[in-house]
């Protein structure tokens, strides 16, 4: 019974580190410090041996990074940690052994365990910690365009893009009428940086009073992004009309306003050309009266 007693004990000790353990999230490319901090005094760095590992795959990769008696000891670390750890040397003797880890991808996402070992009389653990590592990135909030008219009068597409974010992300097309989910087409392109942006398109048979929603999902940043469209009912009637109608309208109210405009400048050509004449007319009948009156003076003046 003993022994069964002592496994059952490692067995929930274990349970115990993997439930206690720190996560961290952290941006594709960005620099990230896994924690590892021993608070029982004061240590001599020659007396020493710090370990970090990755917990869930040693198999893969024994030793991220070793200090082993105050020294950097790369000889047995792994060729994917090369020239990306570093330990803050102004904190070891305080206790602070937490790693920076440079420029982390998709590839460092893994359970690290940190121990440190002290060497008197024997060798013993004095301190051992575990960071959970996870990368993530917010996406952009999603643009959707549409509805653009199929061939069929009776369909319609609408597409939906958001950029920039990690890991790849759930997308939803949601009827907001019945809060249904849609079925769509989904397009993922990974960048060079490790961040993702999705193209998502939906193709739906033409209702009045569409209301559409994309939705944008990422689980590890518990974000959800949304964009909507809803169709505007017009005052007279419920239906919207299509934009092809709309077009047609506004083709006709461009034209009737063009064909009121030439009217207009020909009633005032019209106009002028019949002011100039009646200008015309007056002058010619001044001038008849002014040489009627000569005459009659003239009259006058030889019967005197």
């Amino acid at each position: 019974m003993e022994p069964q007693r002592y496994r059952f004990l490692l067995l929930f000790l274990h349970i115990l580190r993997a439930v206690t353990a720190l996560e961290i999230i952290s941006k594709p490319g960005d620099n990230v410090t896994l924690s590892c901090i021993y608070q029982g005094g004061k240590l001599h760095l020659e007396s020493l041996r710090v370990y970090w590992q990755i917990a869930d795959d040693q198999d893969q990769c024994p030793v991220v990074h070793a200090l082993i008696s105050g020294q950097d000891n790369e000889s047995e670390q792994c060729i994917h940690f090369k020239n990306r750890t570093r330990l803050f040397w102004d904190r070891l003797e305080e206790g602070n052994f937490s790693l920076l880890l440079l420029n982390v991808s998709q590839s460092d996402e893994h359970m690290y365990k940190c121990v440190v070992l002290q060497k008197s009389e024997y060798t013993k653990m004095i301190h051992q910690a575990n960071v959970a590592l996870s990368l993530a990135a917010s996406y952009s909030q999603p643009i959707l365009r549409g509805p653009i008219r199929n061939n069929t009068e009776e369909e319609v597409t609408f597409s939906c893009r958001s950029d920039s974010g990690y890991p790849k992300p759930n997308v939803y097309w949601i009827n907001k009428t019945d809060n249904s989910r849609l079925p769509s087409e989904l397009e993922i392109t990974h960048h060079a940086d490790g961040t993702y942006s999705v193209f998502s398109t939906l193709k739906v048979k033409a209702s009045p009073n569409m209301q559409i929603e994309c939705s944008i999902e990422n689980k590890i940043l518990q974000e959800n992004l949304s964009a909507n469209y809803t169709q505007e009912k017009q005052s007279n009637d419920s239906s919207t009309e299509s934009p092809e109608n709309l077009e047609k309208k506004q083709r006709g109210a461009q034209a009737v306003g063009i064909i009121s405009i030439v009217i207009l400048i020909g009633v005032l050509v019209a106009l002028t050309c019949w002011l100039r004449r009646q200008r015309r007319r007056s002058s010619k009948l001044v001038s008849y009266t002014d040489v009627q009156l000569d005459e009659d003076e003239g009259g006058l003046n030889t019967s005197v």
